[in-house]
């Protein structure tokens, strides 16, 4: 069963809507975004959550430091690297969180691309995205069928092309964010429609 994980939350509204549809992940945006909180604010936040939701911080080239004190304090459980972030950082990352620190490196997808470059990095999942939140679906036909790494699938995705992505790809999870807003904030019957068109 393909996961799912709603992004941008930013509001503690927010956290009572997912409560009740109970998506398997939720993303805390910390790099400057439309979305981005405080880190006071995620871990009120967090403290809300349900217990069976992950939370996920977004991080654009972030000191490493401030990404291990939000999963030390327990504000996130996973980290999602949005930036230039390198393999040596990656490693970096994994080596002072004592290799239990999950990490998903998101990846701008284009035709330069090549997938297979990740298949040996240290990240525990990909996420293939069109761009950072740009809201708009990439050429699909760019994900290859043997890629090593699980990945969440990100980028114009919504109710009516949601099911056509997971017959076709198979994602580990699919990541969602502006298609569920409405006048930037997160819409409940959106969210509502998008886990009953998931769950079906």
């Amino acid at each position: 069963m393909v996961k799912i994980k709603i992004c941008g939350l930013k509001r503690l509204e927010d956290i009572e809507i997912v409560n009740k549809y109970k998506p398997d992940y939720i993303g805390f945006v910390f790099a400057d975004s439309k979305r981005k909180v405080t880190h006071d604010l995620a871990a009120n936040m967090k403290k809300k959550l349900d217990s069976s939701i992950e939370s996920v911080g977004v991080f654009v080239d972030a000191d490493i430091e401030e990404i291990l004190k939000l999963y030390d304090d327990g504000t996130i459980d996973i980290v999602q690297l949005h930036g230039s972030e390198s393999e040596e950082y990656i490693k970096n990352l994994k080596q002072k969180s004592n290799y239990q620190l999950k990490i998903i490196n998101a990846i701008e997808m284009s035709d330069e691309k090549d997938l297979l470059e990740y298949d040996d990095s240290l990240a525990d999942y990909l996420l293939l995205d069109s761009g950072k939140g740009s809201g708009k679906t990439f050429d699909w036909r760019l994900i290859r069928k043997d890629l090593k790494k699980e990945f969440f699938l990100a980028g114009g995705l919504n109710v009516d092309n949601i099911a056509l992505a997971i017959e076709e790809f198979n994602p580990y999870a699919i990541d969602l964010s502006s298609s569920l807003e409405t006048n930037g904030y997160k819409d409940e019957i959106k969210i509502k429609e998008v886990m009953e068109a998931i769950n079906d």
